[in-house]
């Protein structure tokens, strides 16, 4: 246990880690300006091993989460075993537990952390948030006149393609005949050879359209075209095959066709839709105003707002606030930022996070600040003493 223990309080652990951990940084933003930095996040900070290449270079390194408990556990153990209790080392102890909380903090960060978005046109009512990263397969049942009832599943429930989809809830089967995490989408005859058609129910239908898949994008600003070829399967056969995309309904302006894919069956009404995968709020948010206000004389812009209602709908709660820059709206645990805008000034766009340890940095950083100013205090006192009793003595 004691070698063990020497290992792992280890001043040599500590620079290995620390040089690895900056020269993972180092390669992760290397891949950042080729991949985007939500893949290079992906790749490097949320794996125990990854591998770095470029042609036939490879670099095996240690991931993010192999390097951050390894560093968590390595000041654990240094403490324990050099850390001996008295007043004069209480501010050590507060500076190793504010860097731990920071580690934690991001951990927390990254395992749960949420980003969504949300479009709003002036006077429109929304109560969800979509996501900018997750899709999601809908059937949407229209039947009774007050409520829409919605069975989804996740991307990762048909994403290798060729499997049924059933849920208690419905009296048909879907049946995923192909799927493209990116695809190009257009009239059958101007794609290559190689697209897939067939499609006779819906958008595609109408439109004579095809889907060929393409690579993936990473790129920042940039999302993948998620397309599947849907077939509906009820208890005498086949309704049919239908093109899905999470560009179709778009609730920002695109040149894609918006309007719903329904059908019928059994006498009830249904809606399939692949779409960014929804987060629903307890209350609607209502655009009531958008600001782009710019120097006077000049297009440069030195403001962005948006006047919103908060209206509640189990209640007759209703609150307006204003969200700008550095300004964002805090409600129901989740944070609105100012984020972007369309259509002649009259849309705005909110990057929505949702951030469950968004509080520990704050707390980790002000413990260490006590333990510094506490150490550094202790140690100028003691001094003061002894350099005093040193004076009286020479008197």
């Amino acid at each position: 246990m004691n070698s063990v223990l020497k290992f792992f309080s280890s001043i040599r652990l500590t620079v290995y880690l620390l040089l690895t951990s900056t020269l993972l940084i180092f390669v992760g933003t290397l891949d950042q300006v080729q991949d985007g930095i939500y893949l290079a996040q992906e790749r490097y900070y949320e794996h125990l091993f990854v591998v770095f290449a470029r042609g036939r270079f490879q670099l095996p390194l240690p991931g993010g989460y192999l390097i951050g408990p390894l560093l968590v556990l390595n000041l654990l153990a240094a403490h324990f075993r050099y850390y001996r209790m008295g007043w004069r080392k209480l501010g050590i102890a507060a500076l190793h537990l504010g860097v731990i909380a920071l580690l934690v903090g991001q951990l927390i960060t990254q395992t749960s952390q949420k980003e969504s978005f949300m479009w709003l046109a002036e006077g429109e009512k929304k109560n969800y948030l979509e996501s900018f990263h997750e899709d999601e397969l809908v059937i949407i049942d229209h039947s009774a006149a007050d409520v829409s009832r919605v069975t989804s599943w996740p991307i990762s429930a048909f994403e290798s393609g060729d499997i049924t989809l059933q849920h208690p809830m419905l009296p048909f089967s879907l049946k995923i005949n192909d799927y493209a995490l990116n695809a190009g989408i257009g009239p059958i005859d101007q794609l290559p050879n190689n697209a897939l058609g067939g499609f006779d129910r819906g958008i595609a239908a109408q439109r004579n359209f095809g889907m060929i898949k393409l690579p993936p994008t990473y790129a920042d600003g940039e999302r993948n075209r998620m397309t599947a070829a849907v077939e509906i399967m009820g208890s005498e056969g086949t309704l049919g095959q239908w093109m899905v995309s999470n560009i179709f309904r778009q609730t920002q302006p695109v040149s894609m066709p918006t309007s719903p894919q329904t059908f019928t069956y059994q006498n009830r009404e249904y809606e399939i839709a692949l779409r960014f995968k929804r987060t629903y709020l307890p209350s609607e948010i209502e655009l009531l105003d958008f600001k782009h206000d710019r120097y006077p004389g000049t297009d440069i812009p030195f403001n962005f707002s948006s006047k919103v209602n908060i209206i509640g709908e189990k209640t007759s709660d209703e609150r307006s606030t204003l969200i700008y820059m550095n300004h964002p709206l805090r409600y129901a645990g989740f944070t609105f930022f100012q984020a972007s805008f369309a259509e002649n000034d009259t849309m705005s766009m909110f990057q929505v996070v949702k951030n469950p340890g968004r509080l520990i940095p704050y707390v980790a950083c002000a413990i260490i600040s006590i333990g510094m100013l506490y150490q550094f205090g202790f140690s100028l006192v003691v001094f003061a003493l002894k350099s005093r009793a040193s004076r009286s003595q020479t008197s």
